[in-house]
């Protein structure tokens, strides 16, 4: 692939950026970002501190916030620690431990998350929990101890209203339809981190881990896999989403946010930290970037 040129904010637009520090204070100019400009730290709208090994970010774009699943000790431990904090888009967590897991059902290491209707669907250890997006309360589970489970990770709804979950540890794709999980696809030729809807081709796009640089491309209605695009750097992609139809992803081995379109594969934003599942703010073109090690959760500008 071709490696689009970067282009470096200009000094003006740098110090209107650097006004505001990153303690969450809101900016009152929007940085002048175009597709060709690569950011750095300090770039950054906002940085929001006082997590516990945040692992995904999901915006709402009902209540106009986010939701952050935090590991609270442990990728893979059933400590029944984790919970999701519920986060104001000017960068304030309004309630550390808004959603957590209940005595039946406890919530253990959240992980990606997906909303539908008025529930927020985490992936967790041993299923996926459901949660009142308003009030926080738990309403669902889906248990997935009857599978060989390595590393349930992202969750997203296809277009056919199923809900589908990528297991890293087992390169295997799940399907929860009416509340029941059944495997849809095992094995898979990578082992899947993230996971996205194209809203063009209504594919699922699975996000490579462990050195593979193709991103494939689900079929739910006929069920058949392809490759999507190859990324030309990077790698161990975390989460992915679509945006103006491009792809971004969050490449964990260079630590940075990159965006693939029609062939081409470049870095956007060079980050402080290795990115995980990333989140979308719809209203404001603006996407927040969990960090697991610094317990932070950064927002930046989008074009």
């Amino acid at each position: 692939m071709n490696q689009l040129t970067p282009f470096r904010l200009s000094s003006f637009v740098m110090i209107a950026l650097l006004i505001t520090s990153c303690t969450g204070e809101p900016r009152t100019e929007t940085p002048s970002i175009t597709w060709e400009t690569v950011q750095d730290p300090s770039d950054r709208i906002h940085t929001i501190t006082g997590f516990s090994g945040p692992e995904a970010v999901r915006y709402d774009p009902v209540q106009d916030l986010y939701f952050v699943s935090n590991f609270a000790g442990g990728g893979n431990k059933r400590n029944s620690e984790g919970f999701i904090s519920k986060v104001t888009t000017d960068g304030s967590i309004a309630e550390l431990r808004f959603m957590t897991g209940n005595e039946s059902h406890p919530l253990h290491a959240p992980r990606g998350m997906y909303i539908t209707g008025t529930t927020l669907w985490a992936a967790d250890i041993d299923g996926v929990h459901g949660f009142d997006t308003s009030t926080g309360e738990h309403t669902d589970f889906v248990d997935f101890t009857q599978f060989e489970i390595g590393f349930l990770n992202d969750i997203v709804a296809g277009g056919d209203g199923n809900l589908y979950v990528t297991d890293t540890g087992g390169a295997r794709l799940y399907k929860i339809e009416n509340g029941v999980a059944t495997i849809e696809y095992d094995p898979l030729p990578i082992s899947p981190n993230g996971i996205t809807l194209d809203p063009e081709s209504q594919q699922l796009i699975l996000a490579p881990w462990n050195g593979v640089m193709e991103f494939y491309a689900y079929n739910t209605t006929t069920g058949s896999l392809s490759i999507f695009d190859r990324a030309s750097s990077g790698g161990n992609f975390d989460g992915i989403e679509f945006h103006e139809g491009r792809l971004l992803s969050a490449s964990q081995v260079d630590s940075s946010l990159h965006v693939t379109r029609d062939g081409l594969d470049y870095v956007l934003i060079t980050m402080p930290g290795r990115p995980a599942d990333i989140g979308l703010d719809t209203r404001r073109n603006q996407v927040a970037v969990p960090y697991i090690a610094r317990n932070a959760v950064d927002i930046w500008q989008l074009p």
